[in-house]
């Protein structure tokens, strides 16, 4: 009786830390709204909500992108949902998503 106990009571952890896991990841999507793109230089410029991680309060400021292939998936005025990081000392976003 004891061990399933312990065996309950450990995969009722994982579970727990697997959850915050998936809400952290969700919570780390900054809504934006795309105002400029440079393909030419992999820029994109967005007004943005803050940005937790990296200690940033709502702007609107101009990002590299990761990825160049990220800017043809969207255009001026889309709303987005991305994840911004620092890259070789530049903010830079990451991962972008068209919003809902």
């Amino acid at each position: 009786m004891r061990k399933i106990i312990l065996v309950a009571a450990s995969c009722i952890a994982i579970a727990a830390v697997a959850f915050s896991q998936t809400v952290n990841a969700q919570s780390t999507m900054v809504d934006g709204q795309v105002t400029r793109i440079d393909q030419a230089a992999g820029k994109i410029t967005m007004r943005h909500g803050p940005i937790k991680s990296l200690d940033m309060d709502a702007m609107t400021m101009v990002f590299r992108v990761q990825d160049p292939a990220m800017l043809k998936g969207v255009k001026v005025g889309d709303k987005v949902k991305f994840e911004a990081d620092r890259v070789n000392g530049q903010i830079t976003v990451t991962k972008m998503q068209r919003a809902k």
